[in-house]
C-alpha cells in the first residue's frame, strides 16, 4: 500500500505550495472530494519521487472558532490518517508560539514527523533550520517549496523504511485486480456483493496491508479476479443497515495496486466535479477505466438521454474508458461489466510492435501533418513501446518538445482506434534525437560535401 504523509503547520508557511511541487498539480486542478472541506486536498507524488499519497492541510491555529475551527478539525484528522506528518515551519519568521502548539498536537498523535523549514531560499541549511531544534522533534530539514531545492533528500527521508517496490501493480495474467470506487452510498457495496453472489460473502484480509484494505477473489467465467473494496465488505445483512463510509485515502491505495478501476456513479444524482475529479485521479495514474452508472433501472425512459448528455459533458476526458448503465440491486448490465473489466485489462497489457507503431505514425502524419516552429516542420520518425499498464508509446525525431498537446492526443486517439485499446489510457512519450552537427562550427553535411567537391572540380578544370 502507498504510505500516506500529512503536510501540516500554521497559516501561510507554503504546505500548499510544497504539496504543488511533490505533486506537479495547480491547486485548481486538486480535487475538493466528499465530506471534506475545501483546505483538505489529495494528490500523489509526481514520477520523480518515491511514490506516496499526499494529504494537503489548511492551518493549525489555537482557539480557532467557526471555520478555522473545521479546518483544524480536518488537519487532525489528516494527521490520523498519515503514515507520517511533515511538520512545516517558515525559516524566515523563525519558531513561533504557534508552531510550539502543533507541535504538541504532533507529539499527542503518535505519528513519525519531520519538521520542515521552509522559504530557506538564500540561507544555509544550519540557518535556517537552527531555531527549530527548540521544537523537540528531531533535526529539522532545510527546503524552498518554490524553488524545488531540498525536495528530494526530504521525501528520500520521509519514505525511509517503506518498501521500494509500493505501489507497483502486480503484473499477473491470470488474475485481474479491479478497484471499486465512487462517492458515498453509490452502491459499490451493493455492486461488490452482486459481483461475488450469494454464497459469496466471505472476506479475506491480506496479511501485511493497512488500513483494513481488503481484497476478495473470486472467479467469474473462468477468470480469476481480485476486487479491492474501498469501504469494507460487510455481510449482507449490515449492508442494507449501514451507510458507507467513503474513505479517500483506501480509494487512491486501491487505485494504486488495481490494474482496472470501476468508477461507479449514482444515475439519481448529479454527476459531480468530485466524481470526475476522483476517475480522473485513476486516469492520471494509468489505471484501466470503467464507468458504471448505477440505479439505471428506476430512471424514466425520458430522462435517460439528457443523463447521458451530462456525462458526456462531465467526463470530456475520459473518453478512452468503457460506458455502462447498471442495476447493481438486480444484477442488470453487470456481466457486460466484467466483459469490459477484462477488455481494459488485455487492453492496459498490450504488446505493440515497432514497426507497426511506425508505421501507424506515418499514416497518421501522411493524413495531418505536424505544425510549422519557426518555419521548420517538426519531424516524427520512428515509434516503440515504452511501458505497458497503460501502453506507452515512445515517439522519436526533432523539435518534439513542440509538438502540442492538441496533436498528442490526435496520436493518442489514432493509436487507440487502431490497436483497439480501449478502456485503458494511452501515454505518448517524445524524445529529440541528438543533431549531430549541433554545436559544431564549419561542419558540411554530406550533401553538401559533395556539391563542394563537385563545384571545386569544375573550378580546377576551368583554371
Amino acid at each position: 500500500m502507498l504510505p500516506v504523509i500529512a503536510l501540516v503547520g500554521r497559516p501561510n508557511v507554503g504546505k500548499s505550495t510544497l504539496f504543488n511541487a511533490l505533486t506537479g498539480k495547480r491547486d485548481a486542478l486538486v480535487a475538493d472530494l466528499p465530506g471534506l472541506t475545501r483546505d483538505r486536498k489529495y494528490g500523489y507524488t509526481k514520477t520523480d519521487f518515491s511514490p506516496c499519497i499526499l494529504v494537503d492541510t489548511g492551518g493549525l491555529t489555537p482557539g480557532a472558532e467557526g471555520v478555522e475551527k473545521l479546518m483544524a478539525e480536518q488537519s487532525l484528522l489528516a494527521m490520523q490518517e498519515a503514515d507520517r506528518v511533515l511538520f512545516l515551519v517558515d525559516a524566515r519568521e523563525g519558531c513561533t508560539a504557534i508552531d510550539h502548539f502543533i507541535a504538541q498536537l504532533i507529539r499527542r498523535s503518535g505519528k513519525p514527523c519531520i519538521v520542515v523549514a521552509n522559504k530557506a531560499e538564500g540561507q544555509e541549511g544550519f540557518s535556517a533550520s537552527a531555531d527549530f531544534h527548540q521544537l523537540g522533534l528531531g533535526e529539522p530539514r532545510a527546503v524552498s517549496a518554490a524553488q524545488g531545492s531540498g525536495l528530494r533528500t526530504l521525501m528520500e527521508d520521509t519514505l525511509e523504511g517503506f518498501e521500494s517496490n509500493v505501489g507497483e501493480v502486480p503484473d499477473d495474467r491470470d488474475r485481474i485486480r479491479v478497484a471499486v470506487i465512487g462517492r458515498p452510498n453509490v452502491g459499490k457495496s451493493t455492486l461488490i456483493n452482486r459481483l461475488l453472489g450469494e454464497e459469496r460473502l466471505v472476506t479475506y484480509d491480506m496479511p501485511g496491508t493497512t488500513r483494513d484494505s481488503v481484497d476478495v477473489p473470486f472467479e467469474r467465467d473462468g477468470q480469476e479476479f481480485t476486487l479491492i473494496d474501498t469501504a469494507g465488505i460487510r455481510r449482507k445483512a449490515r449492508v442494507e443497515e449501514a451507510l458507507e463510509k467513503f474513505s479517500i485515502i483506501k480509494a487512491l491505495q486501491a487505485v494504486d495496486s488495481a490494474n482496472v478501476v470501476i468508477g461507479v456513479v449514482d444515475a439519481h444524482d448529479t454527476v459531480a466535479e468530485q466524481d470526475a475529479a476522483l476517475f480522473g485521479m485513476a486516469a492520471d495514474r494509468g489505471r484501466a477505466l470503467i464507468i458504471a452508472v448505477n440505479k439505471w433501472d428506476n430512471i424514466p425512459m425520458d430522462q435517460r438521454d439528457e443523463i447521458r448528455a451530462g456525462i458526456d459533458a462531465r467526463f470530456p476526458f475520459l473518453d478512452f474508458a468503457y460506458l455502462h448503465f447498471i442495476s447493481a440491486r438486480h444484477g442488470t448490465g453487470v456481466g457486460e461489466l466484467m466483459g469490459s473489466v477484462v477488455a481494459s485489462y488485455r487492453a492496459a497489457m498490450s504488446e505493440l510492435p515497432t514497426p507497426e507503431l511506425t508505421r501507424v505514425l506515418e499514416d497518421a502524419i501522411e493524413r495531418h501533418q505536424p505544425p510549422l516552429v519557426r518555419g521548420r516542420r517538426i519531424k516524427l520518425r520512428y515509434a516503440h513501446q515504452g511501458g505497458r499498464n497503460p501502453p506507452v508509446i515512445v515517439i522519436h525525431g526533432n523539435q518534439t518538445e513542440h509538438l502540442p498537446d492538441s496533436y498528442q492526443r490526435y496520436l493518442m486517439r489514432v493509436y487507440r482506434e487502431t490497436f483497439k485499446l480501449k478502456g485503458t489510457p494511452v501515454r505518448i512519450q517524445l524524445r529529440s534525437d541528438d543533431n549531430p552537427f549541433a554545436g559544431k562550427r564549419n561542419v558540411l553535411t554530406p550533401n553538401q560535401q559533395r556539391k563542394r567537391k563537385r563545384l571545386m572540380q569544375r573550378v580546377k578544370k576551368k583554371g
